[in-house]
């Protein structure tokens, strides 16, 4: 036999001794017995290999053909192992893989080299590793599942014993392709996934960056909506403010050419009544000249002729003397004297000291004891002011009717010597003013037609409910300077003034306000008392108020009802200087326009305390208190910013020009003179972030400590002219 035959014939016997041993190996059976299925799983199982767990250790693994037990060394530290695969541990130490059942220690091989085993209830699967060769060539062998190096270029793979031809190639091949094509969707999968992330995010984006533009478009409009907003309403305080400037200068000037053109008409008036007084005295004097001509012509014509004649009394009465019956009597001579009522001496003139001029006669300080009987029905005013009269008789005016002013002023009238009747005739008497008497009771039965009555100065101890009566046209009543309270004033002796809108009351004894105020009351002038409090029903029924004089009294800002005037619409003015003020009054009335508070101890102006007026305060006065820069801050003038014309707080004792000043606009005129001003800001009266000017005409900042060498050029750029500023003397060597 040739050597080539015996090398072939051994080469068939290792084949098919290597085929017997394949062919009864368990894991060869298994793959019998899932042969059936092994189409159906593969692609499972190859979707499943990357989760497969590999463990290492010593598993026990139990032949197919017998018993005893085969160690593999790469199962290791089983009990360790938790498998990724959906297990259901079976009865008795099987496991469940896949819907097949597989006995304790069982083991197969769901992929090419991947195996494995049952233990315990639990699957543990290992997968061989290669190691990596060096060498150029190498080959799988069939079954194996690593490759080995080899110098032979095989031509067949049966040369080698590697089985069937193309069967395992084939096999691989597919693998291969399903892998390939497996990680292909993979990556497309992963792909329009993070294509589709990418777009979200970008769209996510997209729609940010749109809405922040939107915000930014809405917040820019926002903005300019609120420009224009504030620009319109800028201009409109602008306008409403040059406009209320322009009223108030156009008010300013109306207000002084009334009073110019008043004071020329009073000079005119004035003037007019000299000149005329002056012609009737020239007038007078000429005819009293021409009559002692005539009169000393006809004594001597009687002393020529030597005749006497007798004259008989009774023909003197009513007339001023009766000239012979031989002698004409002058044409046009007016007689020396009015004719004189029965019972009364006649004067042969007028009263020395007396003038008449139109229907108007005056006879103040013509030392008379008494009202000269006078017969000029046409006269219409009778002045017998500081004489020495000391009683009015019944029919005191009996020849002058028609007077409609009686000026009874500086006499030693009592009350026991005026005549009950002495006025009744008197139906057209408007004025009447008795002032600086002895009167201790106001006189009876006054013309119910009087308008103007002034009694001050004098000694009234008491009003009744009567003591007024019928003076229901009554617009004026003066009673200063008596001794009038509380206590001998009944709430009812205003009651009949029904038109009463003036009243004096001052220097008396009142305690507090007297109740029982007319309602038509416009004016309230009650300085000089004894006043400690305002109550909350003092001016309940006057809510007519205009204007209040409350100087000179004893009244503390405690004191002071809160609702005392707060709610009245027509109260502007109100006076309390010098009292016992600490702080400026809260609770002011709304409608207020002028505060006099000068002469208090005034030590802080409250924050807020102007602020509810309307329109708003114009005239506050603080001069001569005790005010310093603590007593004053950015809110005490809040509310009166731009409505203050007049500011004084001259004589205090501030260091500093007080805050806020600046932003008064209206303001006309400011006092800070006689204060302790050392440090005077830049901005203390110009604000340099506003480019008007300021109004103001009278600054007046003398007899501080200011060193006016250290003032700013800009300190007074915003005032018009400098000469309305006042600067010196200060008080600092």
């Amino acid at each position: 036999m040739q050597p080539k035959t015996i090398l072939t014939l051994m080469l068939l016997f290792i084949l098919s001794l290597s085929l017997a041993q394949e062919e009864g190996s368990p894991l060869r059976k298994g793959k019998k017995r899932r042969g059936g299925q092994r189409q159906g799983r593969n692609k499972q199982l190859r979707q499943r290999s990357s989760d497969v767990p590999i463990r290492l250790g010593n598993v026990p693994v139990t032949n197919a053909d017998d018993s005893s037990p085969i160690f593999i060394q790469s199962y290791k530290s089983v009990d360790e192992f938790e498998s990724n695969y959906n297990i259901l541990p079976g009865k008795k130490g099987q496991c469940t893989y896949h819907g097949i059942t597989m006995f304790e220690n069982a083991v197969w091989s769901p992929k090419p080299c991947i195996t494995c085993m049952c233990s315990k209830g639990n699957i543990a699967c290992d997968e061989v590793k290669c190691t990596p060769l060096s060498c150029p060539i190498t080959v799988k062998p069939t079954g194996e599942c690593c490759p080995v190096c080899t110098d032979i270029e095989p031509n067949d793979p049966s040369e080698l014993g590697l089985g069937p031809p193309h069967a395992h190639a084939d096999l691989e091949e597919r693998r291969r392709e399903e892998e390939e094509e497996q990680l292909k969707e993979e990556e497309e999968a992963r792909q329009e996934e993070e294509e589709r992330l990418r777009k979200k995010d970008e769209e996510r984006k997209k729609r940010r960056k749109q809405k922040k533009l939107e915000e930014e478009r809405q917040r820019q409009l926002f903005e300019e909506r609120r420009r224009e907003e504030e620009e319109l309403r800028e201009k409109v305080e602008e306008e409403e403010g040059e406009r209320r400037r322009e009223r108030q200068e156009e008010e300013q000037q109306r207000r002084r050419q009334e009073e110019e053109d008043r004071r020329n008409r009073e000079q005119a008036e004035e003037r007019e009544r000299h000149r005329r007084l002056q012609e009737e005295r020239r007038q007078e004097e000429e005819r009293r000249r021409r009559i002692e001509e005539d009169w000393r012509e006809l004594e001597e014509d009687r002393e020529d002729s030597r005749e006497e004649e007798e004259y008989d009394e009774d023909d003197l009465r009513g007339d001023v003397f009766r000239m012979p019956p031989r002698v004409p009597k002058p044409e046009g001579v007016p007689p020396l004297r009015p004719p004189a009522p029965e019972n009364i001496p006649p004067y042969s003139t007028l009263p020395v000291g007396c003038m008449i001029s139109d229907v108007t006669l005056s006879c103040n300080n013509a030392k008379l004891t008494g009202i000269p009987p006078l017969s000029v029905r046409g006269l219409k005013s009778l002045n017998l002011e500081g004489n020495a009269i000391t009683t009015i008789p019944a029919e005191a005016f009996n020849g002058i009717p028609n007077l409609e002013w009686i000026d009874l002023s500086k006499n030693k009238i009592t009350t026991a010597g005026i005549h009950p009747q002495a006025f009744k005739n008197l139906k057209n008497l408007k004025r009447l003013n008795m002032d600086g008497n002895l009167l201790d009771q106001i006189p009876s039965d006054l013309p119910s037609t009087l308008e103007e009555f002034k009694i001050n100065e004098n000694n009234l101890q008491s009003m009744d409910e009567d003591s007024l009566q019928d003076l229901s046209n009554l617009i004026t009543l003066e009673l200063e300077g008596n001794m009038l309270s509380e206590g001998n004033v009944s709430p009812l002796a205003f009651k009949p003034l029904k038109r009463l809108s003036y009243l004096r009351l001052g220097r008396n004894h009142f305690r507090t306000v007297p109740q029982g105020l007319p309602a038509s009351l416009e004016e309230l002038y009650i300085e000089n008392n004894l006043i400690e409090e305002i109550s909350e029903t003092a001016f309940n029924h006057t809510k007519s108020l205009n204007i209040v004089v409350l100087r000179h009294n004893k009244i503390d800002e405690s004191r002071i009802a809160r609702l005392a005037w707060i709610n009245h619409e027509n109260l502007e003015s109100i006076d309390l200087s010098h009292n016992k003020l600490y702080h400026v009054p809260s609770f002011l009335p709304k409608s207020l326009i002028h505060l006099v508070l000068v002469g208090n101890q005034i030590e802080r102006i409250p924050g807020y305390v102007f602020a509810h007026m309307k329109p708003g305060l114009e005239y506050l006065y603080l001069s001569f208190n005790k005010l310093d820069n603590e007593g004053i801050d950015p809110v005490s003038f809040f509310g009166a910013y731009h409505s203050l014309v007049e500011l004084f707080l001259d004589h205090n004792q501030m260091t500093a020009v007080p805050p806020g000043i600046n932003e008064m606009r209206s303001l006309l005129s400011l006092r800070l003179n006689d204060n302790k001003i050392r440090h005077f800001e830049p901005e203390a009266i110009c604000d340099p972030l506003n480019i008007e000017d300021l109004n103001i005409v009278t600054l007046r900042m003398d007899n501080n400590l200011i060193d006016t060498r250290n003032i700013s050029p800009t300190a007074f750029s915003c005032i018009r002219s400098y000469s309305s500023v006042v600067l010196k003397p200060q008080k600092i060597k």
